[in-house]
């Protein structure tokens, strides 16, 4: 039987308590770290509910919860509740042995209630391009007292990537399963460490030594960098190209600006197929005249690479059965056929210019970003207008996401027609060769597959890719536990320990 315990949060909070004023104010010693994506308020969603987190959210899920794995500040898949795993030889079941310990209440860590709990949090996906990628789940079973089975219907490499997502925790009525243990305070939050007990680490007597308090903030990014400037912030998370004209990249910022080398989706997204977007061709011709490059050259972003693909080229396993678009047609050529498309369709449509409306926010980055598309556009007859990002009766909208696992299953479902809340273009036909492609038991019928998903998609023109998404950090150089990484995700508890 279960000892009862009292909450481990509230025991937390009360050793943690000279760590925050007696007002409420910020916690002394703390890491101050502030998140600037969009300015949302950094709190701790609830799991069962909120399924469309922002970074913030994101980070501290993963901070406070935990699945079986996770991941490290590295971006590579860890244990967590499960502190060992194998894969069998046909790739259809992944075994999971569970660490020892208990819940957060004291009840015993059993493979029933973590089969329990996963399925639940595969349930609440329903509808969602991760509950997409997880769809070869076929069941998880509870083997052994700290055994869990997950059996597939066809191989998924990328399962234990999308098992580490913060979506995937594992949620207990009786308290937080992560690392850490947080405490609201208005507006923002203070993290702190758990003992290693807790953590299913060995007892450590001045573990308390080790480790320090995080202080999350939501900031605008003006306010983010100042702060980091007169040394009040330390780190600025959630950064990406709608900021990046204000980052310090001068010789005096000594290399506080880290660029994580990202995997995403960075492009137009089109909404409604009207006017010049209602073909095919039409669409396509917007493509051509977009000169990638020169998009982003204002920027002086280095190392950037510009794609006609939608999904990333080069990844780990890709075979080369799908190319760049029009590699070997200079740009000025493909501006000059799209002008005389444009001046086909004027013609056909009483001599007026093409407009366009794309949904885009105000921010430094995208009003650079869209004053060197509209010019682009406008060389080959394009006129292209702006309004509001959340007007629903734009033509096209900008679509800046960053990849969850690095397979072509990711990028294509985002345009999956089951999943489009935002509004946007899709290809049944290719939903279907895309879900043939997850149930295919062979690697090669598997690839092609996914090739003539991707390929049916790129013939549609619904999405216009532009290249990787942007993101990046403000980091002080005396920080530890941050490294850049392909998901733009930077753990926290690495970032609370103290290196010795």
């Amino acid at each position: 039987m279960a000892r009862a315990l009292p909450p481990i949060a509230a025991l937390l909070l009360l050793a943690a308590a000279p760590l925050l004023s007696a007002c409420g104010g910020p916690a002394e010693g703390a890491l101050d770290i502030a998140f600037v994506d969009g300015g949302a308020t950094v709190d701790n969603p609830d799991p069962a509910r909120d399924l469309r987190l922002t970074s913030a959210a994101s980070h501290m899920r993963a901070a406070t919860e935990t699945g079986l794995v996770t991941l490290n500040a590295a971006g590579e898949v860890v244990p967590a509740l499960a502190d060992r795993w194998i894969v069998t030889e046909d790739g259809l079941s992944f075994i999971f042995r569970l660490r020892d310990g208990e819940w957060p209440d004291g009840s015993d860590l059993t493979a029933e209630s973590v089969r329990r709990r996963l399925r639940s949090a595969l349930r609440r996906l329903d509808g969602t391009p991760l509950g997409l990628d997880l769809r070869s789940v076929a069941d998880v079973r509870a083997m052994a007292g700290r055994v869990v089975e997950i059996r597939l219907a066809a191989p998924t490499p990328y399962l234990l990537h999308l098992l580490a997502q913060p979506e995937l925790v594992l949620v207990h009525e009786g308290g937080g399963t992560g690392d850490m243990v947080l405490e609201q305070q208005g507006r923002a939050a203070v993290l702190v460490m758990r003992p290693p007990a807790a953590r299913g680490l060995p007892e450590q007597a001045d573990w308390s030594d080790h480790v320090r308090p995080l202080l999350l903030r939501p900031m605008t990014i003006q306010q983010a960098l100042a702060g980091f400037d007169e040394g009040s912030i330390d780190l600025v998370l959630g950064a990406g190209i709608a900021d990046w004209p204000l980052a310090n990249t001068g010789p005096l910022s000594r290399g506080t600006v880290r660029l994580d080398p990202v995997l995403g989706l960075f492009g137009l997204h089109v909404r409604h197929a009207e006017g010049l977007l209602a073909t095919d061709a039409g669409r396509e011709t917007v493509a051509l005249a977009v000169d990638r490059a020169a998009l982003i050259e204002p920027f002086g972003i280095g190392g950037w690479t510009p794609t006609n693909r939608m999904v990333a080229p080069d990844l780990p396993a890709d075979p080369g059965l799908v190319g760049e678009r029009w590699a070997a047609v200079p740009i000025a050529q493909r501006q000059a056929a799209a002008a005389l498309r444009i001046a086909r369709w004027s013609a056909a449509n009483g001599g007026q210019a093409p407009r366009l409306t794309l949904a885009l926010r105000r921010a430094p980055g995208l009003d650079r970003l869209f004053d060197t598309l509209a010019a682009q556009l406008a060389t080959s007859g394009i006129r292209l207008e702006r309004v509001a990002a959340d007007a629903p009766d734009a033509d096209l909208m900008l679509v800046d996401r960053v990849a969850r696992y690095g397979a072509p299953e990711w990028f294509l479902h985002q345009f999956d027609c089951g999943v489009q809340r935002a509004g946007g273009l899709c290809v049944s036909a290719a939903d279907a060769l895309v879900a043939q492609a997850q149930a295919a038991s062979d690697t090669a019928g598997r690839t092609r597959l996914l090739a003539e998903a991707e390929q049916a998609l790129a013939q549609a023109n619904v999405f216009i890719p532009f290249g990787q998404p942007i993101r990046w950090a403000q980091v002080r150089s005396s920080i530890t536990g941050f490294a850049p990484n392909a998901w733009g995700f930077h753990p926290l508890p690495p970032l609370a320990e103290i290196i010795r």
